[in-house]
């Protein structure tokens, strides 16, 4: 479906009136407040004069507006300004007591440099949530480090993880330690805005990503180190020895999880093996699990049988759970994605037409929307200002100065 570009209209999701600062860039601070956007929150997005980085990874059509920047800057207005300049730094302390959140992931002693570190920040709105999305833990000894998405993704356990069963230790094919500290990030400023509710007070917030990410690894592979003392390595055994892998078909591959007794049991009676019900003992969950790469051995035996879509239609008939294996360019003709409507198009002025993931979350009585696309670098720079109470002289004077940047017009 085709839409228009949506115009300037009031939020109807539950952060409706909550305005935010945005200090993020690349991806993990861009997707946490791209996410309270589409909540409704109102994000004033500040970029340096040359723009978020992410502005040129990706694909891109137009110079400044790269795919990877288009699906995590929706919902925010740009306001470009030079922030190591005086005047610069008064434009921000001007905003800031008009909003309730200030996010950054810039690393501390850099924007305490700047004259935005917390303490600095409370004096100007005593009752703002301040959320810092840093590498690691400012009570640590890494806390200076830089830190990037590769580099979590090996501290946290994660790359030593996907080397279990290669013979080289790998890099998950997804910006994940970002992306999963950019929801931390999210479920942070809620709980720290609900605290201020209830009790009237803004805080400090740090997200730290190497914290965030152990956590978020340990959950499934704490295994032996949860108890002391222990014989018993770390580590999900079930996953780290393998078994569950894509079964070929006859034309392709499926993922086809029997999960329970009874699965298995349906499962080998479809596929007239009714010998392996008692051979594998399937219906004491301890033995099951014991043999489960045996298992998963004779499925992918099995399923080369017959097509993807004979054993979907059997799972489905067995309330199997099952899926082809979708590619990316697949997801668009997705069944279930295209009959929700999941991946949506508009058009962008200078663009033409855009692809979008709209948002996933349904809140019935206050529901998420896509108000406006990404903006241009300084789309929104003189209105910003000005609602800030600068004057239109002032503004040219600034942007005569090099202390902001305006976008030019795109013709619409």
């Amino acid at each position: 479906m085709t839409r228009p570009v949506p115009s300037v209209e009031p939020a109807t999701g539950p952060l409706a009136g909550v305005r935010i600062l945005d200090l993020t860039s690349v991806v993990l601070g861009p997707l946490a407040t791209q996410i309270l956007g589409d909540y409704g929150a109102e994000i004033i997005k500040v970029e340096a004069l040359e723009g978020d980085l992410m502005r040129a990874n990706g694909v891109t059509r137009e110079k400044g507006m790269s795919s990877i920047f288009l699906a995590l800057n929706r919902n925010k207005r740009s306001l470009s300004i030079d922030l190591k300049s005086a005047a610069g730094r008064a434009v921000l302390e001007r905003l800031i007591p008009t909003v309730d959140v200030l996010v950054h992931n810039i690393r501390v002693a850099a924007i305490e440099r700047l004259g935005f570190g917390y303490a600095r920040v409370a004096e100007l709105n005593p009752k703002i949530v301040y959320c810092a999305a840093t590498g690691f833990g400012q009570d640590g000894p890494d806390r200076d480090r830089p830190a990037f998405d590769d580099i979590i993704q090996a501290a946290c356990g994660l790359v030593g993880l996907n080397g279990v069963q290669q013979s080289l230790p790998d890099y998950v094919p997804s910006l994940i330690a970002d992306k999963t500290t950019g929801m931390a990030v999210v479920n942070a400023v809620l709980a720290a805005l609900f605290h201020r509710e209830r009790h009237g007070r803004g805080q400090a917030v740090e997200v730290p990503m190497l914290e965030t990410m152990t956590a978020f690894v340990l959950a499934e592979h704490l295994g032996g180190l949860t108890f002391e003392p222990s014989d018993v390595p770390p580590g999900y055994a079930r996953l780290l020895t393998g078994g569950r892998k894509p079964a070929p078909t006859r034309d392709g591959f499926i993922a086809m999880l029997p999960y329970t007794g009874d699965h298995w049991e349906a499962f080998f009676r479809q596929a007239g093996r009714e010998d392996l019900i008692a051979r594998y003992e399937l219906h004491d969950r301890h033995r099951r699990n014991q043999h489960v790469r045996e298992l998963y051995a004779e499925l992918a035996l099995i399923s080369r049988e017959r097509t993807t879509a004979e054993w979907m239609a059997m799972c489905d008939e067995l309330d199997v759970p099952a899926t082809p294996i979708y590619r990316l360019e697949d997801l668009p003709e997705h069944p279930h994605l295209k009959a929700v409507d999941f991946l949506q198009r508009t058009e962008m002025p200078g663009l033409g037409t855009v692809r979008y993931a709209r948002p996933p979350t349904r809140f019935h009585g206050s529901p998420a929307q896509v108000r406006w696309q990404a903006p241009r670098l300084g789309e929104h720079t003189d209105p910003i200002l000005a609602e800030a109470g600068y004057s239109g002289a002032e503004i040219q004077a600034m942007v005569d100065a090099g202390v902001v940047l305006r976008a030019p017009a795109v013709a619409r």
